[in-house]
């Protein structure tokens, strides 16, 4: 899996850019935001999504890591591919979005063309619990100690090949014990409990 792709912006687009590194040219959807954010530019770094498929790999570029992650949640949502990801973070920056999630805000996300009622319920739905708590100055911080704690254990619970739900559950349980624990220790006590 690719981290990021760094070189010089070869063509920009509001929607793709062709980044050369060292004579090969990548071609990688972008955002709005990317857009906006590579205007100008001569070298860029990217992060980068890669999408494999049947006919295609296609590489999906975010200007910021968190834009990248909240690209990642969306796709995560049943019914909505990287097409309509894209679209939804090219019409609403990945902090509106986060914030309509958490908000419970239907509305805003019904403004994206392509989202319907349904779709913006089910976003609401499948990702509230998976974004921290909005604070006093409406702004969305995560820990990014225990989410990343999280989610490491469970990823390799997941790989080890344990059900998903049954893994959560129980990282849920022991991290409501005890929040100050390593991942290795975390994932030693699951193992116990699973």
């Amino acid at each position: 899996m690719y981290e990021y792709i760094q070189g010089k912006l070869e063509k920009l687009t509001p929607t793709y850019a062709i980044v050369d590194v060292t004579g090969i040219g990548y071609f990688i959807n972008i955002t709005l935001y990317s857009y906006s954010f590579l205007e100008g530019k001569h070298d860029c770094r990217l992060f980068v999504h890669q999408a494999i498929r049947e006919d295609a790999h296609v590489f999906f570029g975010f200007s910021d890591p968190r834009e990248r992650d909240v690209f990642r949640m969306l796709i995560s949502v049943s019914g909505i591919g990287t097409n309509t990801a894209r679209m939804m973070l090219s019409s609403l920056s990945y902090n509106e979005i986060e914030l309509a999630i958490q908000r419970s805000d239907i509305n805003l996300l019904k403004t994206i063309k392509g989202i319907g009622l349904k779709t913006a319920q089910r976003v609401v739905i499948d990702l509230k619990d998976k974004l921290g708590k909005a604070g006093p100055d409406n702004e969305i911080f995560m820990s990014s100690k225990g989410n990343t704690l999280k989610d490491e254990s469970l990823s390799a619970l997941i790989m080890l090949g344990f059900s998903k739900n049954a893994v959560e559950k129980v990282i849920d349980k022991i991290l409501a014990i005890n929040s100050n624990i390593s991942v290795e220790e975390l994932i030693k006590n699951a193992l116990k409990q699973l």
